[in-house]
């Protein structure tokens, strides 16, 4: 069994132009696959990670230009972490001072040196110091110098509206060791880490531009989700069954705590169906999808 450490992250834009350039442009990170929402081929949907889309460091935007603004509250993810050298944080203060995205460093309550921050449509983000923690990340050093470039994610916040039937999910079905309201896994090659928030507001939250749909957990194959399937059917919790996305197989359920989590294989990866060099450069759609290209290509505007 693998450790179920962050795969990838999903999340909304109503700004996808605007989103490109903020993640690519002064994020730095690579975007390695252009292509659509397989359950809504109106939409673009695009994967920022690192150099050679290493799972454990996308981030991927789903393309719904009418949604409305994203409401926190409980049932939601609350912010998104990703791994940068410490040696780099100055300078990401005045890289994101530029940019006007606010940044506010701090030393957090793991004694970690942190920068919170938002992207152009309230995104909350933050930019943790890696020291000392695993990463599988080949930083990108194309748009940031490459001793400055993020190096994956690290993790989520979550603000469930049952936080102990969560703190269950997270500690009984995903291995995750709890240390308070702090939940991490990790081997030798990666590590993550899930925090409890308090949903501060005292309602629950609504998806939207600026929110995250889902967070994706790792596991190494096929039979390994098929496994956790059995598991969180066994635990009962309902989930989609397995579902083909091509670059990776998936498994959704919701959680207790009203968040959409997502199991996803760490293959086959998104040179499946590019060259390594030019991933990102051209609309990609999985072999099932091909045959509508001209269809689904007429109902997206240029980026």
């Amino acid at each position: 069994m693998s450790t179920h450490t962050i795969h990838h992250v999903t999340a909304v834009s109503a700004r996808i132009k605007d989103n490109r350039q903020f993640y690519t442009e002064v994020l730095g990170l690579r975007l390695v696959k252009k292509s659509v929402n397989q359950d809504d081929l109106s939409a673009y949907h695009l994967f920022y990670a690192d150099a050679v889309g290493t799972p454990g460091t996308d981030m991927t935007f789903f393309d719904w230009p009418d949604i409305d603004t994203n409401v926190p509250g409980a049932g939601t993810v609350a912010l998104t972490s990703f791994l940068v050298p410490g040696s780099s944080l100055d300078w990401w203060v005045s890289r994101l001072e530029e940019a006007g995205s606010a940044p506010f460093r701090e030393v957090d309550d793991q004694d970690r040196d942190r920068i919170l921050f938002s992207d152009p449509e309230g995104q909350r983000l933050e930019l943790v110091d890696s020291s000392g923690l695993a990463t599988p990340a080949t930083p990108y050093g194309k748009v940031v110098p490459e001793e400055n470039a993020i190096q994956g994610i690290l993790g989520v916040d979550l603000e469930s509206a049952n936080p102990q039937a969560t703190r269950r999910v997270l500690t009984e079905l995903l291995g995750y060791t709890e240390h308070g309201d702090i939940f991490e896994t990790g081997d030798e090659t990666s590590f993550a880490r899930v925090r409890l928030v308090p949903a501060i507001s005292g309602r629950f939250g609504r998806i939207g531009s600026g929110g995250i749909h889902h967070v994706a957990f790792r596991v190494k194959d096929e039979d390994e989700i098929l496994q956790m399937q059995d598991k969180l059917e066994r635990a009962g919790l309902s989930t989609s069954g397995l579902v083909n996305r091509y670059y990776f197989q998936s498994l959704y359920f919701r959680e207790p705590g009203g968040i959409l989590f997502e199991m996803a294989t760490e293959g086959p990866g998104f040179a499946a169906d590019e060259p390594l060099e030019t991933m990102g450069e051209r609309l990609a759609l999985p072999p099932f999808l091909e045959p509508r290209r001209q269809e689904i290509e007429a109902g997206l505007k240029p980026l």
